[in-house]
């Protein structure tokens, strides 16, 4: 009988199991768990899971700079963000407007995802004149965004494992087009060219593509190294063909 008042006493309190953990410990669970969407859906469970699942340990995030930027781990650009950001962080791109993507250099394993409901709410615009919106040379993951090039190519893998899943890549429509291509690949398993840190690297290098709309651009997918274009698949919408594919050594 006793054992079964306490129960009660803490049902009614709301004191569960889980919550008696420490700080520490819970954020150290909420690590596990995708970032989209089981860490965002568990952030809307109460006040004190909201603070330890958007904490800057978890993830880091680019909001615009208009709102206030004096929170821990809160940057006014993606730049900013993947310069502050440690190798297997993961950074939440708010949702809601367009963002500048330049030239950006990712030189480690970063996972970048999109804040919005959909991949158009979260937009990365590269500039005319710049190569590419973001330039891969480390292991990557690239979710719920749309990347737009004016001129160039919104994704450039130098090498690493890159996975775009469930984004839009788009290439504007001009005379140049035949110099635009949403996704390029340089990689290639010669390493003796490579610093020697960096040999032995090379042969998992690969660009993995999944329920991605791709659109512009004299090629979906251009490959200056040794990888090739295998297992594509195709679904066709009444507005868009969505693409699975995977570029890599044979």
């Amino acid at each position: 009988m006793e054992g079964e008042e306490v129960k009660r006493r803490r049902k009614e309190s709301g004191d569960s199991h889980v919550n008696r953990l420490d700080d520490g410990c819970l954020m150290h669970i909420f690590s596990f768990l995708s970032p989209i969407p089981d860490r965002y859906n568990t952030a809307l469970v109460c006040h004190r899971w909201c603070y330890l699942t958007c904490h800057p340990r978890l993830w880091l995030r680019v909001e615009k700079p208009t709102k206030s930027l004096t929170e821990p781990g809160v940057y006014p650009s993606l730049e900013a963000a993947i310069s502050a950001a440690r190798p297997g962080d993961t950074i939440l791109i708010a949702g809601g407007g367009n963002h500048s993507a330049s030239n950006i250099q990712i030189k480690k394993p970063l996972c970048l995802i999109g804040g919005g409901d959909l991949p158009d709410d979260t937009v990365l615009t590269c500039s005319r004149g710049s190569d590419s919106a973001l330039e891969f040379l480390s292991t990557c993951k690239v979710a719920n965004l749309t990347v737009r090039a004016e001129l160039g190519c919104c994704l450039l893998h130098r090498r690493g494992r890159l996975t775009i899943e469930r984004c839009i890549l788009q290439c504007e429509e001009n005379p140049l087009d035949y110099l635009s291509f949403p996704i390029m690949s340089t990689a290639s398993s010669r390493s003796e060219a490579l610093p020697p840190l960096l040999k032995g690297q090379q042969h998992g290098d690969c660009v993995t593509v999944s329920r991605t709309r791709i659109e512009g651009g004299a090629k979906a997918v251009w490959t200056g190294g040794n990888l090739v274009l295998q297992q594509v698949r195709a679904i066709y919408t009444r507005t868009a063909i969505f693409f699975w594919f995977k570029v890599g050594m044979q």
